[in-house]
Protein backbone atom coordinates (compact mmCIF):
# COMPACT_ATOMS: atom_id res chain seq x y z
CA UNK A 1 0.00 0.00 0.00
CA UNK A 2 1.05 3.35 -0.96
CA UNK A 3 2.03 6.17 2.37
CA UNK A 4 0.90 9.39 2.06
CA UNK A 5 4.27 11.83 1.87
CA UNK A 6 1.78 14.52 2.86
CA UNK A 7 0.03 15.21 6.55
CA UNK A 8 -2.51 17.40 5.81
CA UNK A 9 -2.92 20.32 8.35
CA UNK A 10 -6.10 21.34 9.78
CA UNK A 11 -8.11 24.04 8.51
CA UNK A 12 -6.82 26.79 8.69
CA UNK A 13 -2.49 25.41 8.77
CA UNK A 14 -0.45 26.96 11.54
CA UNK A 15 1.11 29.48 9.63
CA UNK A 16 1.45 32.94 8.89
CA UNK A 17 -1.06 33.86 5.58
CA UNK A 18 -2.28 37.33 5.62
CA UNK A 19 1.55 38.68 5.15
CA UNK A 20 2.00 41.63 3.29
CA UNK A 21 2.38 40.49 0.00
CA UNK A 22 -0.73 38.19 0.43
CA UNK A 23 -2.84 41.27 1.57
CA UNK A 24 -1.63 43.36 -1.67
CA UNK A 25 -2.64 40.49 -3.66
CA UNK A 26 -6.09 40.14 -1.87
CA UNK A 27 -6.55 43.91 -2.35
CA UNK A 28 -6.36 43.59 -6.11
CA UNK A 29 -8.19 40.39 -6.15
CA UNK A 30 -11.32 42.00 -4.22
CA UNK A 31 -11.35 44.95 -6.41
CA UNK A 32 -11.50 42.88 -9.56
CA UNK A 33 -14.18 40.89 -8.18
CA UNK A 34 -16.34 43.43 -6.83
CA UNK A 35 -16.03 45.12 -10.67
CA UNK A 36 -17.39 41.93 -11.73
CA UNK A 37 -20.25 41.27 -9.46
CA UNK A 38 -21.15 45.08 -9.95
CA UNK A 39 -21.09 44.73 -13.87
CA UNK A 40 -22.56 41.66 -13.93
CA UNK A 41 -25.82 43.14 -12.65
CA UNK A 42 -26.07 45.87 -15.02
CA UNK A 43 -27.55 42.24 -17.38
CA UNK A 44 -30.79 42.56 -17.55
CA UNK A 45 -31.27 38.62 -17.54
CA UNK A 46 -28.63 36.70 -15.20
CA UNK A 47 -29.01 33.27 -17.58
CA UNK A 48 -27.66 34.99 -20.12
CA UNK A 49 -24.04 35.34 -17.91
CA UNK A 50 -24.93 31.54 -16.47
CA UNK A 51 -25.35 29.65 -19.81
CA UNK A 52 -22.52 31.48 -21.69
CA UNK A 53 -19.62 32.21 -19.44
CA UNK A 54 -20.42 28.65 -17.55
CA UNK A 55 -19.64 26.90 -21.15
CA UNK A 56 -16.47 28.97 -21.26
CA UNK A 57 -15.51 28.08 -17.80
CA UNK A 58 -16.14 24.79 -18.57
CA UNK A 59 -13.91 24.50 -21.31
CA UNK A 60 -11.14 26.44 -19.14
CA UNK A 61 -11.22 23.94 -17.15
CA UNK A 62 -11.59 20.41 -19.24
CA UNK A 63 -8.63 21.68 -21.13
CA UNK A 64 -6.56 21.74 -17.73
CA UNK A 65 -7.44 17.72 -18.01
CA UNK A 66 -6.01 17.61 -21.72
CA UNK A 67 -10.06 17.45 -22.80
CA UNK A 68 -9.54 20.16 -25.66
CA UNK A 69 -12.60 21.10 -28.28
CA UNK A 70 -13.85 23.84 -30.27
CA UNK A 71 -16.09 26.74 -29.47
CA UNK A 72 -18.10 25.69 -32.65
CA UNK A 73 -18.36 22.20 -31.12
CA UNK A 74 -19.74 23.14 -27.95
CA UNK A 75 -22.28 25.56 -29.61
CA UNK A 76 -23.32 22.89 -31.57
CA UNK A 77 -24.22 20.44 -28.99
CA UNK A 78 -26.21 22.73 -27.24
CA UNK A 79 -28.13 23.04 -29.95
CA UNK A 80 -28.66 19.82 -30.57
CA UNK A 81 -27.86 17.53 -28.17
CA UNK A 82 -29.97 14.44 -29.73
CA UNK A 83 -26.82 14.48 -32.15
CA UNK A 84 -23.87 12.19 -31.64
CA UNK A 85 -20.89 14.56 -30.34
CA UNK A 86 -17.55 13.81 -29.51
CA UNK A 87 -16.14 12.75 -25.96
CA UNK A 88 -14.25 15.96 -25.61
CA UNK A 89 -17.27 17.92 -26.28
CA UNK A 90 -19.58 15.61 -24.10
CA UNK A 91 -17.33 16.27 -21.04
CA UNK A 92 -17.15 20.00 -21.60
CA UNK A 93 -21.25 19.82 -21.58
CA UNK A 94 -21.16 17.69 -18.57
CA UNK A 95 -19.06 20.40 -16.41
CA UNK A 96 -21.33 23.05 -17.48
CA UNK A 97 -24.05 20.60 -16.33
CA UNK A 98 -22.48 20.30 -12.90
CA UNK A 99 -21.61 24.00 -12.54
CA UNK A 100 -25.40 24.79 -12.91
CA UNK A 101 -26.12 21.77 -11.21
CA UNK A 102 -24.40 22.91 -7.87
CA UNK A 103 -25.42 26.33 -8.17
CA UNK A 104 -29.25 25.12 -8.16
CA UNK A 105 -27.93 23.16 -5.31
CA UNK A 106 -27.17 25.64 -3.25
CA UNK A 107 -30.59 27.29 -2.85
CA UNK A 108 -31.68 23.93 -1.98
CA UNK A 109 -29.63 23.87 0.95
CA UNK A 110 -29.74 27.55 2.19
CA UNK A 111 -26.47 28.80 0.59
CA UNK A 112 -24.31 25.63 1.69
CA UNK A 113 -21.84 23.17 -0.20
CA UNK A 114 -22.48 20.00 2.13
CA UNK A 115 -20.52 17.47 0.79
CA UNK A 116 -23.10 15.17 -0.01
CA UNK A 117 -23.05 17.88 -3.14
CA UNK A 118 -19.76 17.18 -4.28
CA UNK A 119 -20.90 13.41 -3.82
CA UNK A 120 -23.56 14.33 -6.89
CA UNK A 121 -21.04 16.50 -8.96
CA UNK A 122 -18.82 13.80 -9.05
CA UNK A 123 -21.57 11.34 -9.93
CA UNK A 124 -22.93 13.50 -12.81
CA UNK A 125 -18.86 14.79 -14.03
CA UNK A 126 -18.31 10.73 -14.26
CA UNK A 127 -21.46 8.85 -14.94
CA UNK A 128 -21.72 6.71 -12.17
CA UNK A 129 -22.96 5.92 -8.46
CA UNK A 130 -19.99 5.62 -5.99
CA UNK A 131 -18.60 8.42 -3.78
CA UNK A 132 -15.06 9.16 -1.85
CA UNK A 133 -12.44 6.65 -2.63
CA UNK A 134 -12.73 3.94 -0.69
CA UNK A 135 -10.36 0.96 -2.35
CA UNK A 136 -5.81 2.29 -1.83
CA UNK A 137 -3.63 2.70 -4.64
CA UNK A 138 -4.11 5.99 -5.79
CA UNK A 139 -0.83 8.48 -6.47
CA UNK A 140 -0.60 11.73 -8.67
CA UNK A 141 2.36 11.30 -11.14
CA UNK A 142 4.23 13.75 -13.19
CA UNK A 143 2.65 13.77 -16.85
CA UNK A 144 5.71 13.91 -18.56
CA UNK A 145 8.02 11.61 -16.73
CA UNK A 146 5.32 9.24 -14.98
CA UNK A 147 7.21 9.80 -11.71
CA UNK A 148 5.09 10.08 -8.37
CA UNK A 149 4.74 13.56 -7.13
CA UNK A 150 2.38 13.05 -4.58
CA UNK A 151 0.35 9.96 -2.76
CA UNK A 152 -2.96 11.60 -1.21
CA UNK A 153 -4.56 9.66 1.85
CA UNK A 154 -5.41 5.92 1.23
CA UNK A 155 -7.35 4.98 4.07
CA UNK A 156 -11.31 5.09 3.65
CA UNK A 157 -11.99 6.46 7.05
CA UNK A 158 -9.08 9.24 7.07
CA UNK A 159 -10.67 10.67 3.82
CA UNK A 160 -14.24 10.67 4.96
CA UNK A 161 -12.61 12.75 8.35
CA UNK A 162 -10.91 15.01 6.06
CA UNK A 163 -13.89 15.88 4.01
CA UNK A 164 -16.04 16.81 6.71
CA UNK A 165 -13.85 18.72 8.77
CA UNK A 166 -12.90 20.49 5.24
CA UNK A 167 -16.93 20.88 4.96
CA UNK A 168 -16.92 22.41 8.42
CA UNK A 169 -14.55 24.97 6.95
CA UNK A 170 -16.46 25.72 4.43
CA UNK A 171 -19.76 26.04 5.66
CA UNK A 172 -18.79 27.39 9.11
CA UNK A 173 -17.87 31.25 8.68
CA UNK A 174 -17.09 31.33 12.06
CA UNK A 175 -14.40 29.19 11.97
CA UNK A 176 -11.54 31.73 11.29
CA UNK A 177 -11.45 35.85 10.39
CA UNK A 178 -9.71 35.14 6.99
CA UNK A 179 -11.35 36.90 4.10
CA UNK A 180 -12.71 34.25 1.56
CA UNK A 181 -11.16 34.67 -1.09
CA UNK A 182 -8.01 33.64 1.23
CA UNK A 183 -9.81 30.70 2.64
CA UNK A 184 -11.07 29.77 -1.09
CA UNK A 185 -7.40 29.20 -1.56
CA UNK A 186 -6.74 26.95 1.25
CA UNK A 187 -10.05 25.17 0.47
CA UNK A 188 -8.92 24.42 -3.13
CA UNK A 189 -5.78 23.34 -1.77
CA UNK A 190 -6.55 20.80 1.18
CA UNK A 191 -9.55 19.55 -1.64
CA UNK A 192 -6.86 18.84 -4.31
CA UNK A 193 -5.09 17.10 -1.45
CA UNK A 194 -6.96 14.56 0.15
CA UNK A 195 -7.70 14.27 -3.54
CA UNK A 196 -11.23 12.30 -2.31
CA UNK A 197 -12.63 10.79 -5.41
CA UNK A 198 -11.40 8.22 -7.92
CA UNK A 199 -11.68 10.30 -10.69
CA UNK A 200 -12.77 14.42 -11.66
CA UNK A 201 -11.19 16.03 -9.04
CA UNK A 202 -9.53 19.11 -10.54
CA UNK A 203 -12.99 19.79 -12.22
CA UNK A 204 -14.79 19.36 -8.92
CA UNK A 205 -12.05 21.42 -7.11
CA UNK A 206 -12.52 24.40 -9.41
CA UNK A 207 -16.46 24.16 -9.66
CA UNK A 208 -16.02 24.46 -5.66
CA UNK A 209 -13.98 27.55 -6.18
CA UNK A 210 -16.58 29.64 -7.81
CA UNK A 211 -19.11 27.95 -6.06
CA UNK A 212 -17.57 29.25 -2.79
CA UNK A 213 -17.30 32.83 -4.03
CA UNK A 214 -20.66 32.82 -4.16
CA UNK A 215 -21.99 30.92 -1.24
CA UNK A 216 -20.05 34.28 0.56
CA UNK A 217 -21.34 36.77 -1.59
CA UNK A 218 -18.52 37.77 -3.60
CA UNK A 219 -20.31 36.87 -6.58
CA UNK A 220 -24.17 36.68 -7.17
CA UNK A 221 -24.07 33.69 -9.81
CA UNK A 222 -21.26 31.75 -10.70
CA UNK A 223 -19.49 33.26 -13.91
CA UNK A 224 -15.71 33.97 -12.36
CA UNK A 225 -13.93 32.53 -15.59
CA UNK A 226 -11.16 30.81 -13.37
CA UNK A 227 -9.87 27.89 -15.32
CA UNK A 228 -8.46 30.15 -18.00
CA UNK A 229 -5.80 31.23 -15.60
CA UNK A 230 -4.96 27.64 -14.09
CA UNK A 231 -4.99 26.78 -17.59
CA UNK A 232 -2.52 28.96 -18.82
CA UNK A 233 -0.36 28.46 -15.87
CA UNK A 234 -0.83 24.73 -15.93
CA UNK A 235 2.67 24.09 -14.73
CA UNK A 236 3.17 26.68 -12.34
CA UNK A 237 -0.28 25.85 -10.84
CA UNK A 238 0.99 22.42 -10.31
CA UNK A 239 4.14 22.82 -8.83
CA UNK A 240 3.04 25.52 -5.99
CA UNK A 241 0.28 22.86 -4.86
CA UNK A 242 3.04 20.70 -4.12
CA UNK A 243 5.42 23.36 -2.82
CA UNK A 244 3.16 23.46 -0.16
CA UNK A 245 3.37 20.04 0.93
CA UNK A 246 7.00 19.82 0.74
CA UNK A 247 7.99 23.14 1.98
CA UNK A 248 4.89 24.58 3.37
CA UNK A 249 5.00 27.66 0.84
CA UNK A 250 1.17 28.86 1.77
CA UNK A 251 2.62 32.62 0.73
CA UNK A 252 3.02 31.66 -3.14
CA UNK A 253 0.42 29.37 -3.02
CA UNK A 254 -2.28 31.90 -1.96
CA UNK A 255 -0.52 34.54 -3.80
CA UNK A 256 -1.04 32.27 -6.87
CA UNK A 257 -5.07 31.86 -6.51
CA UNK A 258 -5.56 35.75 -5.56
CA UNK A 259 -3.32 36.20 -8.76
CA UNK A 260 -5.86 33.64 -10.68
CA UNK A 261 -8.64 35.76 -9.43
CA UNK A 262 -7.70 39.23 -10.29
CA UNK A 263 -7.01 38.57 -13.74
CA UNK A 264 -9.54 36.14 -15.05
CA UNK A 265 -12.43 38.81 -12.87
CA UNK A 266 -11.00 41.37 -15.01
CA UNK A 267 -11.02 38.49 -18.10
CA UNK A 268 -15.03 38.03 -16.99
CA UNK A 269 -15.29 41.76 -16.67
CA UNK A 270 -14.48 42.50 -19.90
CA UNK A 271 -16.80 39.83 -21.42
CA UNK A 272 -19.71 41.15 -19.44
CA UNK A 273 -19.02 44.25 -20.74
CA UNK A 274 -19.17 43.34 -23.90
CA UNK A 275 -22.12 41.49 -24.07
CA UNK A 276 -23.79 44.73 -22.59
CA UNK A 277 -22.46 46.93 -24.87
CA UNK A 278 -23.95 44.26 -27.48
CA UNK A 279 -27.15 43.64 -26.02
CA UNK A 280 -27.63 47.34 -25.74
CA UNK A 281 -26.68 47.82 -29.57
CA UNK A 282 -29.02 44.81 -30.71
CA UNK A 283 -31.67 46.45 -28.79
CA UNK A 284 -31.50 49.66 -30.70
CA UNK A 285 -30.65 48.10 -34.11
CA UNK A 286 -34.30 45.79 -33.26
CA UNK A 287 -36.78 48.38 -32.41
CA UNK A 288 -35.24 51.03 -35.40
CA UNK A 289 -35.17 48.43 -38.08
CA UNK A 290 -37.52 45.74 -36.62
CA UNK A 291 -40.03 47.06 -34.65
CA UNK A 292 -42.70 44.61 -35.07
CA UNK A 293 -40.54 41.57 -34.20
CA UNK A 294 -38.60 43.11 -30.77
CA UNK A 295 -39.04 41.70 -27.73
CA UNK A 296 -36.75 41.81 -24.83
CA UNK A 297 -37.73 37.91 -24.55
CA UNK A 298 -36.54 37.84 -28.37
CA UNK A 299 -33.50 39.85 -27.45
CA UNK A 300 -32.74 37.52 -24.42
CA UNK A 301 -32.62 34.21 -26.63
CA UNK A 302 -30.40 35.75 -28.94
CA UNK A 303 -27.39 36.54 -26.68
CA UNK A 304 -28.67 33.21 -23.87
CA UNK A 305 -27.95 31.09 -26.88
CA UNK A 306 -25.32 32.34 -28.57
CA UNK A 307 -26.29 29.38 -31.55
CA UNK A 308 -30.13 29.61 -31.64
CA UNK A 309 -32.44 27.78 -33.74
CA UNK A 310 -36.53 27.75 -34.51
CA UNK A 311 -37.35 25.63 -31.78
CA UNK A 312 -35.81 27.71 -28.58
CA UNK A 313 -37.45 31.19 -29.60
CA UNK A 314 -40.87 29.10 -30.39
CA UNK A 315 -39.89 27.77 -26.44
CA UNK A 316 -38.90 31.03 -25.18
CA UNK A 317 -41.42 33.18 -26.71
CA UNK A 318 -44.67 31.18 -26.66
CA UNK A 319 -44.94 31.69 -30.67
CA UNK A 320 -45.60 29.14 -33.38
CA UNK A 321 -42.79 27.69 -35.09
CA UNK A 322 -43.56 29.65 -38.21
CA UNK A 323 -43.58 33.14 -36.26
CA UNK A 324 -40.24 32.11 -34.75
CA UNK A 325 -38.68 31.05 -37.81
CA UNK A 326 -40.07 34.14 -40.13
CA UNK A 327 -38.22 36.57 -36.84
CA UNK A 328 -34.60 34.50 -37.64
CA UNK A 329 -34.89 34.63 -40.89
CA UNK A 330 -35.68 38.70 -40.92
CA UNK A 331 -32.86 39.48 -38.55
CA UNK A 332 -30.11 36.55 -40.42
CA UNK A 333 -31.06 38.84 -44.01
CA UNK A 334 -28.08 39.21 -45.83
CA UNK A 335 -28.25 42.56 -46.56
CA UNK A 336 -28.49 44.00 -42.72
CA UNK A 337 -29.49 40.82 -40.50
CA UNK A 338 -26.76 40.10 -37.70
CA UNK A 339 -27.45 36.88 -37.30
CA UNK A 340 -25.70 34.13 -39.82
CA UNK A 341 -27.63 31.29 -41.11
CA UNK A 342 -26.26 27.65 -41.64
CA UNK A 343 -27.78 24.59 -42.91
CA UNK A 344 -27.29 21.43 -40.79
CA UNK A 345 -28.49 18.94 -42.57
CA UNK A 346 -32.77 19.27 -42.73
CA UNK A 347 -32.30 21.86 -40.23
CA UNK A 348 -31.20 24.94 -40.12
CA UNK A 349 -29.51 26.81 -36.94
CA UNK A 350 -28.70 31.02 -36.51
CA UNK A 351 -25.64 32.13 -34.97
CA UNK A 352 -24.96 35.80 -33.59
CA UNK A 353 -21.78 36.19 -34.95
CA UNK A 354 -20.55 39.36 -33.17
CA UNK A 355 -20.75 37.65 -29.88
CA UNK A 356 -19.39 34.41 -30.71
CA UNK A 357 -16.03 36.53 -31.77
CA UNK A 358 -16.17 38.17 -28.41
CA UNK A 359 -15.96 34.38 -27.04
CA UNK A 360 -13.46 33.51 -29.61
CA UNK A 361 -11.48 36.90 -28.69
CA UNK A 362 -11.11 36.26 -24.95
CA UNK A 363 -10.01 32.74 -25.16
CA UNK A 364 -7.64 33.54 -28.26
CA UNK A 365 -8.94 31.73 -31.19
CA UNK A 366 -9.86 33.73 -34.25
CA UNK A 367 -13.47 35.21 -35.02
CA UNK A 368 -15.62 32.97 -37.14
CA UNK A 369 -16.87 35.35 -40.31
Amino acid sequence: MLQPTYALPPLPPDAVIETVPVLKALARASRALADLKGQARTIPNQGILIDTLALQEARASSEIENIVTTQDELFQADIFPEDPISPAAKEVALYRDALHFGHRRMHETGGLIPNSTLIDLFRLLKGRNDGFRVTPGTALKNESTGEIVFVPPQDANEIVTLMTALERFVNDDAICDLDPLIKMALIHHQFESIHPFPDGNGRIGRILNVLYLTRTGLLDIPILYLSRHITRNKSEYYRRLQAVRDDGAWEDWVIFMLDAVAETALTTLHLVEGIGEQMRSVKHRMRTDWPKIYSQDLLNNLFRHPYTRIEFVQRDLGVTRQTAARYLDALAAPEDGFLKKFPSGKRNYYVNTDLVRLFLMASGEDGRG
